[in-house]
């Protein structure tokens, strides 16, 4: 039997080592140029998939080695083994050693190597639907060798984010026999080198030549004057110069290398001063309202800057093969995110979600109570939005008895919604299924400090503040909605007669609130409205701010000869303060009364549960049903369908944003569970906490 397993072991070594003889017996560098590149293709992917690198040294009669580890690696990829026992045939093989090398020059000679260099992974239209479209073409239409595009080659090369693994774990003395391998014919070897030179000299000047653009684009400019300005020359404008100066000190290199290093020293110099003048602009977004496409712009300006360093090493740093590696192995990485569609959305998601938490964290904060005496207050200015949504519920049900067209009544109801949100915005009251969306953004500022002591507890302190808030806002609501739109239904019976609301839509509406049809569906549906509605007020608040609205309200010549100095000052300020709030007024009420007439369109019957105008129907039922009610088990499904229905608007609401909030602080998984942990713990220890103001305002 052992005899039987090694003659099969080395029947299995003979045929590893007759495959890597059969590739390199098939490379001709005679062959057109897009076949030598399928043959590059072919030995890559050998070395992914190939045999047992151990099985192979075994079959090619070489020495087992013992590669060196790095530090931060304890085995060595078994990409890098084959590629050694590959090298290690060649050197025994000195005319296949040529064909291969002569194919890695023929690599540089016919293809453009700058537009791998500089462009790959910059996006050359940074709109999300292009982007989208490009990406789904890159990962479904099949892409040909036949090119002179290198970057289109190196994606056929590296295809797989775990080439970037292999490539990064490549050792010095590996690096240094591929290098030898590439310059091994004497009479190309200089042509190579130049070659290369010349792609990493032409890329570092398109790189700066892009780098520049971006800086002096209008939109950035503007930002980067605004800021504080670096002492001396703008950093933009001298960058191609100094770039200038670090080649011609390249081609003039001699003995004395000072001059280089001078050189060298102004240059990259120059491109930290860019890269603060980058960073400098997103303290002018926070305070003067920011965009997508300005975000993407100084990311994609950071990463030209970083590129233009990354191609400085390759040409002058101490371990040019070492930094070589480093770049393709980025390149690898860049060519599957730039693949993913769901790293695009991902990007552009959170992009999305810090725009709405830097520009929407300070209104929350008004929706936050940490004592008695806020969740008092609090408490009366949700009665008085449960009065005034008492009235909204009756003209609701005006409206729907005018049986109008779909869009109309569903754009009445929408106009009934958002004047009433609004009036009780005016009124310095509230509702309180608008407020989980709001806070969440506020909460999002204190994701910061999770890294500091007693961060993790302080944060779960505002989740209970907010929880509580919550708690006061829906018991406000409810305990007036009811009551009010009871009364009116009880007055309008006595004056109107049965016709004012008939028994039978009475027990309709009341059915259509329990707990046993789909009303949790419903109101987790409307949970997911008002988290929109907070995006559009946030999304509101910051076109405001961006396109600076507020100054043209104080000083357009035509508006302050229409309103006066004074009072144009005045509207500017107000709106300034309260155009999110009133955006999400409005956004909401028009996104409950117009979605379901929307999706009935198609046959769908998808309707809303707003806890508080649900509550208001169930006193408007009530009243024509009378005291006996009561005895109707749909009477209390109808309250327990209430009760869930604030639970859902609350909580799905909360949830989406939280998430949102989340994303756009780049809160890692280990962070979240040590919050879900302290939250649990409080949940134990203290549930009443979440529903209760405490007795005293505890030190934090």
């Amino acid at each position: 039997m052992l005899w039987f397993g090694r003659g099969r072991a080395q029947r299995a070594a003979q045929r590893a080592a007759a495959g890597a003889q059969a590739l390199l017996a098939a490379a001709d560098s005679q062959a057109q140029p897009v076949e030598q590149w399928l043959w590059l293709i072919d030995a890559l992917e050998w070395l992914r998939h190939g045999p047992d690198p151990h099985r192979l040294r075994l079959g090619l009669d070489l020495p087992p080695v013992d590669m060196p580890q790095r530090p931060d690696q304890q085995d060595m990829p078994q990409e890098v083994l084959r590629l050694q026992a590959l090298l290690d045939l060649l050197d025994r093989e000195p005319e296949r050693a040529g064909q291969v090398a002569a194919i890695l020059g023929n690599l540089l000679q016919h293809t453009d190597a700058t537009l791998l260099l500089a462009d790959f992974g910059f996006s050359a239209r940074p709109a999300f639907v292009s982007e989208f479209a490009e990406r789904l073409g890159r990962k479904w239409l099949p892409a040909t060798p036949d090119t002179r595009d290198l970057a289109t080659l190196f994606a056929l090369f590296f295809p797989q984010a775990d080439d970037a693994i292999w490539l990064d774990a490549l050792d010095p003395a590996s690096l240094q026999r591929l290098a030898a391998l590439a310059l091994r014919l004497p009479d190309a070897a200089l042509q190579v080198t130049t070659r290369w030179h010349a792609a990493l000299d032409d890329a570092l000047v398109f790189c700066v030549s892009q780098i520049r653009a971006t800086g002096f684009s209008p939109d950035l400019r503007a930002r980067m004057q605004a800021s504080a300005a670096l002492e001396g020359e703008a950093p933009f404008r001298s960058l191609a110069s100094r770039l200038d100066a670090v080649q011609q000190a390249l081609a003039q290199l001699q003995a004395d290398a000072a001059p280089l290093q001078q050189a060298l020293a102004l240059f990259r110099a120059g491109l930290d001063a860019c890269r603060q003048q980058a960073e400098s602009v997103h303290a002018h977004l926070e305070d003067h309202g920011t965009s997508v496409s300005l975000v993407y712009a100084l990311y994609q300006l950071q990463q030209r800057i970083d590129r233009a360093e990354a191609l400085l090493n390759c040409r002058v740093g101490e371990t040019p093969a070492r930094d070589t590696a480093h770049l393709l192995a980025g390149f690898a990485r860049i060519g599957a995110q730039r693949r993913s569609l769901r790293a695009l959305w991902r990007h552009n998601t959170a992009l999305l979600a810090q725009k709405m938490a830097e520009r929407h964290a300070e209104t929350g904060e008004h929706y936050i109570t940490r004592d008695g005496r806020e969740y008092r207050a609090m408490l009366g200015a949700a009665m008085g939005g449960g009065l005034i949504m008492g009235f909204t519920t009756w003209i609701k049900i005006g409206i729907l008895g005018l049986q109008t067209a779909l869009f109309w009544g569903g754009l009445l109801a929408g106009l009934n919604y958002a004047v009433s949100f609004v009036i009780v915005q005016l009124l310095h009251w509230t509702i309180a299924t608008k407020q989980p969306a709001m806070t969440a953004p506020a909460m999002a500022d204190k994701l910061g400090d999770l890294s500091k002591p007693g961060g993790v507890e302080r944060f779960v302190d505002e989740v209970a503040n907010l929880t509580r808030s919550q708690s006061a806002g829906v018991f406000g609501n409810v305990l007036l909605v009811m009551p009010v739109a009871l009364l009116i239904g009880l007055g309008g019976l006595a004056w109107f007669g049965p016709q004012f609301m008939p028994v039978a839509k009475a027990e309709h509406e009341l059915q259509s609130l329990s707990l046993l049809g789909p009303t949790p569906l419903y109101a987790a549906f409307t949970g997911v409205l008002l988290f929109l509605s907070s995006v559009i007020a946030g999304w509101a608040e910051n076109a405001f701010v961006l396109h600076r609205l507020d100054s043209a309200l104080a000083w357009n010549p035509r508006i302050r000869h229409r309103l006066g100095a004074q009072r144009a000052a005045r509207w500017a300020a107000w709106w300034r303060r309260h155009v999110g709030v009133m955006a999400g007024n409005v956004s909401l009420g028009l996104l409950l009364g117009l979605t379901p007439e929307f999706f009935r369109i198609f046959g769908i019957d998808l309707q809303v549960r707003h806890v508080t105008l649900s509550s208001g129907l169930f006193g408007a039922a009530c009243a024509s049903l009378g005291p006996a009610v009561v005895n109707d088990p749909a009477f209390w499904w109808a309250l327990a369908g209430i009760a869930v229905n604030g639970v859902l608007n609350v909580g799905v609401s909360f949830y989406l944003a939280y998430r949102l909030a989340l994303r756009a602080r780049g809160i890692h998984v280990k962070e979240r569970r040590a919050l879900y942990r302290c939250l649990a713990r409080r949940l134990l220890r203290r549930p009443w906490s979440f529903i209760l103001p405490p007795r005293a305002v505890h030190a934090s």
